[in-house]
């Protein structure tokens, strides 16, 4: 990667990396978007979190996101992803981060947990960059929901229309919300948006 030579250019470097670090983004993410060295990204990591990075790999399998739970969330980011790219002139990490911020946004006015993180975020705009996934339109309710790009789409139904028998029938969804069937509701409210 080129690495930034105008103060301006790494001051919006710095800016972005901070960003990402405040949403909680793992260190690969910051290595993969900003042009600041390792050691300058691991300095400000531990700056602005307090610690250093945590280790390990990055997630890599599409599969999480085909799960009930992770794919309504996930498709909600990617509606507000994409609506972003093509309504604004963002793109790349500030359209991820703008992006990401909507989703937290929508999740908490709504009272869901936070399923998607900062990192799985970037990640799945990766799959999508790769041509590994993409979004298909609902045949009931007509929201856009992540999928296989070669899954077989033409009868789609979603994980909201046609809810597994035991999804949300966790005790701590039955005690946060009262076993309240308008959250997926209004999850599917979100998504259709």
């Amino acid at each position: 990667m080129k690495r930034t030579k105008t103060v301006l250019g790494e001051a919006r470097q710095i800016a972005l990396a901070s960003d990402l670090i405040h949403l909680g983004a793992r260190l690969q993410v910051l290595e993969s978007e900003i042009t600041l060295s390792r050691e300058r990204l691991l300095k400000l990591y531990k700056e602005i979190a307090g610690k250093s990075p945590p280790k390990g790999m990055l997630p890599f399998s599409t599969d999480w996101f085909m799960a009930w739970q992770p794919n309504i969330h996930s498709s909600l980011f990617m509606n507000l992803y994409q609506s972003l790219i093509t309504s604004s002139e963002l793109d790349g990490v500030e359209a991820v981060i703008r992006a990401y911020r909507m989703y937290r946004e929508r999740i908490g006015l709504i009272g869901m947990p936070e399923v998607l993180s900062i990192t799985r975020a970037w990640r799945l705009t990766r799959f999508f960059d790769a041509g590994m996934l993409t979004l298909t339109p609902c045949t009931e309710c007509g929201g856009h929901f992540v999928v296989h790009t070669f899954e077989l789409t033409k009868d789609y139904v979603c994980g909201l229309c046609d809810m597994p028998s035991r999804a949300g029938k966790t005790r701590a969804v039955r005690e946060a919300h009262g076993h309240d069937a308008h959250c997926e509701e209004h999850a599917l409210e979100a998504v259709a948006a």
